[in-house]
């Protein structure tokens, strides 16, 4: 949209929005049906998962994770990106997944790494489970605090 600025070697996936005034720095990588709010500052090497909703105004410093809800300032977890799945056509059953996915790295107490192997073991057989841990895998800057 209008004054937004992508910088040098970017990568943007499909489909994705960025409002007005988004200022992204080099080097981001943004995955598929990501939205970016309006007046947000997306800092240099971050990454933005797939189908996630970043709140207008907001700076992203950290790597933000796939299908997630993030806002508020400093940037954070806020939930599933509920509505935005179902609109794409996510089933009941793999929101619940996800869901189950994210209470584990942000709401169980357990460090990064220990989330990331209760995923492993406990949701193997969804793609979408295994998108969040490649994207832990590929993450350099940290996710997003809860």
């Amino acid at each position: 949209m209008a004054y937004s600025h992508v910088a040098h070697d970017c990568i943007i996936g499909n489909n994705c929005i960025i409002a007005n005034s988004v200022q992204i720095g080099g080097f981001v990588e943004m995955d598929d049906f990501a939205i970016i709010g309006g007046c947000t500052p997306i800092h240099q090497f971050c990454k933005v998962g797939m189908h996630c909703m970043v709140g207008g105004g907001f700076r992203i410093i950290k790597d933000v994770p796939p299908y997630i809800l993030a806002g508020d300032e400093p940037l954070h977890y806020a939930g599933l990106n509920t509505i935005g799945l179902r609109r794409r056509g996510f089933s009941n059953e793999e929101i619940v997944t996800l869901k189950n996915v994210y209470h584990l790295l942000y709401e169980s107490g357990m460090n990064i790494s220990q989330a990331k192997e209760k995923i492993l073991k406990n949701y193997s057989g969804s793609q979408h489970a295994l998108d969040v841990v490649d994207f832990i895998n590929r993450s350099k800057r940290g996710l997003i605090p809860r």
